[in-house]
């Protein structure tokens, strides 16, 4: 399907007075043109309202991610002691895609609101960028559960399975996977021509997500591999999870709900939570919206609650429940406070 006339699509009223008029419910029967004439002009011409309350959430998100992230990246990496231990360089790791995701995407976010359109380039390298991003932040936060396996499980020879040395090559690892997954993925559709010319355009990621199920054979591969990965993960840290609790249920840590193992546990399982339960939900509201199993228009606004809300929120609230939670982090924090505080009401030298 050739839809290189985006200009004159856009110019054409009487184009968007019909698209105005469809029904969006399974009785339309919408061919694969009306639909995407239909998401173009829901990508271009949104209730800018909505948009800029959809922008909130990620504005917001960005913020509070701003002030807290580069401090306790700031901790991690002054303190030799610190940046020498596994779990921290991971939990670096993972704050840093999830900094920059936030950083793209509230960017990304922001001038769609604002109606800008991106040059075609411009718009695939910035969905590059998101996906290395939220790559990383996905395979770091298996890696950190895989760790937790072994320190827990292998504690005598936990420095000989993960020296320091070791875990910076797996990082290095990781950001290698987290470049080629998308990178193998954007070849393809690129080389296959799939990308549509006015989506990209308008750059929207909810937009772009809606129409992988309808497009084409690649498209669709593309999308159902990334939901094997994704499923995959989730069951490598199921499987993790289930395993630790079998193998210590009886050594007395789980007894009281209070416990600081309990405690971790429920803030591991939430933040993880946080993390898969948006890709579940885009997954099964793609299939329903492809399927006219709900409205079009509704799963737009599904989408778009999905990626600038709940894919958002556990990037703030990743550093909060996990940086914040470990000793050493949280004691330097308070330490620098404390010099800051000091500095600020020591009294001025005595004039000479």
């Amino acid at each position: 399907m050739d839809i290189s006339g985006c200009a004159s699509v856009r110019r054409s009223n009487a184009t968007v007075r019909r698209l105005r008029e469809i029904e969006f419910n399974s009785s339309s029967g919408l061919d694969d043109t009306t639909l995407y004439f239909l998401l173009e002009e829901l990508s271009l011409t949104p209730s800018g309202t909505n948009m800029k309350m959809f922008l909130i959430s990620p504005v917001i998100c960005l913020m509070a991610g701003v002030l807290i992230i580069p401090t306790i990246l700031f901790v991690i990496f002054s303190r030799f002691n610190i940046r020498q231990e596994t779990r921290y360089m991971l939990l670096g790791n993972a704050l840093l895609s999830d900094l920059i995701y936030l950083l793209f995407y509230t960017l990304s976010a922001a001038l769609n609101a604002a109606h800008l359109h991106f040059p075609k380039e411009a718009c695939v390298l910035l969905l590059f960028l998101l996906a290395v991003a939220y790559c990383g932040g996905l395979f770091t936060a298996v890696a950190i559960v895989l760790d937790t396996y072994v320190a827990i499980l292998f504690p005598l020879r936990y420095i000989t399975i993960l020296p320091p040395s070791r875990t910076k090559k797996i990082i290095v690892l990781l950001w290698v996977c987290s470049g080629a997954f998308p990178g193998i993925f954007f070849l393809v559709l690129w080389s296959t021509h799939t990308f549509v010319p006015c989506v990209l355009e308008t750059c929207s990621v909810p937009v772009i997500l809606i129409l992988t199920l309808n497009g084409t054979d690649a498209l669709k591969l593309c999308f159902w591999l990334s939901a094997m990965v994704v499923f995959l993960c989730l069951s490598v840290i199921f499987c993790c999870y289930a395993i630790l609790y079998f193998k210590t249920k009886h050594s007395g840590i789980w007894e009281s709900i209070c416990s600081r193992a309990s405690v971790t546990f429920l803030m591991h399982n939430t933040v993880l939570f946080f993390y898969f339960f948006p890709l579940l939900a885009l997954f099964v509201e793609s299939f329903l919206c492809v399927n006219v199993l709900i409205k079009l228009q509704t799963g737009i606004l599904v989408s778009l609650t999905v990626c600038n809300v709940l894919m958002i929120i556990p990037k703030v609230l990743f550093p909060f429940l996990y940086g914040l939670r470990y000793r050493e982090i949280s004691a330097s924090l308070k330490s620098i406070v404390r010099r800051k505080q000091l500095r600020m009401v020591s009294p001025a030298p005595p004039p000479s």
